[in-house]
């Protein structure tokens, strides 16, 4: 069983920066693939970001340029740093590890971007 735990997520003014994180507990995880999704009110849940084991990154073309993905295998976690806030961001953002055709997901964490 791996268990997921995202924090980062706060209230910040357009343009600022903030950085995620996705701390995962249980082995295997350097050969985990992990996502961060979001999803913003009453819309459906959407991948922003991936990383795979072998550092490999793809990102949703509503972020690129603006986020980074990235992994820290040796303290099991994710990160995902984001620059160039835009209220449109705003959204409950969550953790997903796919791992031995198993998945998991995090509890989500908020960012809300306005003025």
């Amino acid at each position: 069983q791996v268990q997921l735990v995202e924090s980062g997520g706060d209230l910040v003014q357009p343009g600022e920066s903030l950085r995620l994180s996705c701390k995962a507990s249980g082995g295997f995880f350097s050969d985990a693939t992990v996502d961060w999704y979001r999803q913003a009110p009453g819309k459906e849940r959407d991948l922003v970001a991936n990383i795979r084991p072998g550092h490999m990154t793809d990102y949703a073309d509503a972020v690129k340029g603006r986020f980074t993905i990235s992994r820290d295998n040796g303290k099991t976690t994710v990160y995902l740093q984001m620059n160039s806030l835009k209220p449109e961001d705003t959204a409950v953002y969550y953790c997903h590890l796919k791992v031995y055709g198993l998945e998991f997901w995090g509890q989500g964490t908020q960012v809300t971007v306005a003025s």
